[in-house]
């Protein structure tokens, strides 16, 4: 039989490359959409039509009631939030109401209308904070340093707790930092990819950045959304971390963002205290062992590679956009 799955926030970064990988593997793919009167597409314009849309919120148990009962799905898959984590500080009540609170909704959507689908929540390694112990793996104790950080650690023990009270196939996917050309602009890869596209271009000279020593765990969200389905497919529920186990500095960032299209992010990037955190996060590595072990999960896109994927992305699509504007100006 055909599979059916419900993804929330299917048309952000992950959400539209594991909507992918499902109408790929012949699934039924419902997406839940938040009915606004500009809804953006972007991410998934090239599979909009293969996707069963159904409208809800997150904030809204009924809705999400609905949505289950409609899709009947095998498997939900709960990547929606609230998930800038700047934004967080300035809108700790919001991004905790979505972050948090929605976790239990759409988790109680499930137990009372399809208890027997499996549930995958997308927990984040900004749970692990201020770290207390390198690498973090799934025993590692959390200490959150962002509001965001705080909804997160809510959303994955009361996934814990649904899965010990009702016995719920319920899983938390503890993924470190993944991108991909689909990233937000306001993330500091892609910020990084569409600012050196926009200077190479001779749109804009400088670029403002915060904290250039920041240590993170890089990976392609592409690669991470396989871990996502694997979760899934086996006979027991359990949490794994998602990373590459590698750690690189904003400043390698900077420095291989650059240099690939010939530039010297020295000359063009400056500190502004606005993009500095008010309390750091100052390095993130994953121990994904259990993963690759347990799921046989893998990587296949490094570091570079995947920098080097955003830079070109970006320079196409600025590229594009200085075009349509240069036609419209002539018209």
């Amino acid at each position: 039989m055909t599979k059916r799955a419900l993804i929330t926030g299917v048309t952000g970064q992950d959400g539209s490359y594991l909507a992918e990988l499902l109408l790929s593997k012949g699934y039924e793919v419902f997406g839940l959409r938040r009915r606004t009167s500009t809804p953006n597409y972007e991410n998934v314009q090239h599979i909009k039509d293969q996707i069963q849309w159904i409208s809800g919120d997150l904030t809204d148990l009924a809705s999400l009631i609905e949505a289950v009962r409609i899709s009947q799905p095998d498997e939900v898959y709960n990547l929606a939030a609230q998930s800038f984590v700047a934004a967080s500080w300035p809108q700790p009540f919001t991004t905790g109401h979505i972050t948090a609170l929605s976790v239990t909704n759409m988790l109680d959507a499930v137990r009372l209308i399809k208890p027997d689908a499996k549930f995958y929540q997308a927990s984040s390694s900004e749970m692990f904070g201020k770290v207390q112990e390198t690498p973090q793996k799934e025993t590692t104790p959390f200490y959150p340093r962002s509001p965001y950080g705080v909804a997160k650690v809510y959303g994955h023990w009361i996934t814990v707790n649904y899965r010990e009270s009702f016995n719920m196939f319920a899983c938390s996917g503890i993924l470190f930092n993944h991108e991909s050309p689909r990233r937000g602009l306001e993330f500091v890869t892609r910020k990084v990819t569409d600012g050196v596209a926009r200077i190479k271009l001779g749109l804009q000279d400088k670029l403002p950045m915060g904290n250039l020593d920041a240590l993170r765990d890089w990976g392609f969200a592409g690669d991470y959304v396989k871990a996502m389905w694997l979760m899934l497919q086996q006979d027991e529920p359990d949490d794994y971390v998602i990373s590459t186990g590698e750690m690189h500095t904003v400043r390698e960032l900077l420095e291989v963002a650059f240099s690939y299209v010939g530039l010297n992010y020295e000359d063009h990037v400056y500190i502004d205290p606005a993009f500095v955190r008010p309390a750091e996060v100052d390095l993130l590595l994953g121990d994904c062992s259990k993963a690759k072990e347990q799921l046989g999960w893998e990587l296949e896109v490094g570091f570079k590679e995947l920098i080097h994927m955003m830079v070109d992305e970006d320079m196409k699509r600025v590229g594009r956009e200085e075009s349509h504007r240069a036609r419209v100006e002539i018209q």
